[in-house]
C-alpha cells in the first residue's frame, strides 16, 4: 500500500525534526539537562505524527467530523495531549542529561551533592539525598551518551529534585565534553528524511491538497 506525499510527512516530519534536535545536542560540546516532562513531551510530539495517520484517522468520529469539520482533529490532539500530561503526573521524578557519559557525569554530580547535602551517600549507581528527599538511579544510555536521574523510591521530595536540578545545571554549564559521533549520523538522517519529504511535496501539490481536503472533511 502506497502513501500520499501529505501522510507521510504528517508521519515522517516530526520524527525528522527529533532527530536534527538530538543530533544538534550531542555534537554540542556542553551536557544539556532537561526534566523528564520535557523528554516524554518532545518523544511524544516526535511520534505523534504516526498517531494522525493512523488510529486516530482510522477511527475518526464521522458524525463529529460532519458536524465539525477539521475542528474534529483540534480535539483529538487535545485529547493526545490530555494523556501524555496524564503519563508525566504518574511517572516518578526523572532528570535527563544529554551529551555526557556516566564517568563524565559522576564526579559533577558527586560535587553537587556534596554542595547541597552533607550526608550524600552512595550506593553503588544509587545516590542518595537524605536532607533533601531525593534518591536517585544513574541510568546511561552509552550509545546515545546521556544519562538520567531516575528516582529510585516512591517517596521523592519535588522541592528537593527542582534544588537538585538548580544546582547541577549550574555546575553542568562550566563542564566541557567532547563532540558525540553519533550524533552526526542522527543530523544526516533527519536532513535526507527533511529532503525527501520536501521533494514528495513540491513533486506532486495537487495530490498533497486532495488529500488534506479529504482529511479535513471539507
Amino acid at each position: 500500500m502506497q502513501i500520499d506525499p501529505l501522510h507521510l510527512s504528517i508521519a515522517l516530519g516530526p520524527l525528522a525534526v527529533y532527530l536534527l534536535l538530538i543530533g544538534l545536542i550531542n555534537i554540542s560540546r556542553r551536557p544539556l539537562l532537561t526534566t523528564g516532562t520535557r523528554d516524554i513531551a518532545a518523544l511524544a510530539i516526535a511520534v505523534g505524527g504516526f498517531l494522525i495517520i493512523g488510529p486516530m484517522e482510522l477511527f475518526l468520529p464521522e458524525r463529529a467530523a460532519a458536524q465539525f469539520g477539521g475542528f474534529v482533529w483540534l480535539m483529538l490532539l487535545a485529547i493526545y495531549a490530555l494523556f501524555i500530561m496524564l503519563v508525566v503526573l504518574i511517572l516518578r521524578p526523572r532528570l535527563v542529561i544529554y551529551n555526557i557519559s556516566l564517568d563524565e557525569l559522576q564526579p559533577v554530580l558527586q560535587r553537587v551533592a556534596t554542595e547541597i547535602d552533607s550526608h550524600a551517600t552512595w550506593f553503588g549507581e544509587t545516590l542518595v539525598l537524605p536532607n533533601l528527599g531525593v534518591q536517585i538511579y544513574l541510568d546511561p544510555n552509552r550509545a546515545l551518551r546521556n544519562v538520567q536521574l531516575v528516582s529510585s523510591g516512591p517517596q521523592q521530595n519535588l522541592a528537593g529534585w527542582r534544588e537538585l536540578q538548580t544546582a547541577l545545571l549550574a555546575s553542568l554549564r562550566k563542564t566541557p565534553c567532547l563532540p558525540n559521533p553519533y550524533g552526526f549520523s542522527l543530523i544526516t538522517l533527519g536532513l535526507v528524511m527533511v529532503g525527501v519529504l520536501t521533494f514528495s511535496l513540491v513533486q506532486d501539490t495537487h495530490a498533497v491538497a486532495q488529500s488534506l481536503h479529504e482529511m479535513l472533511r471539507l
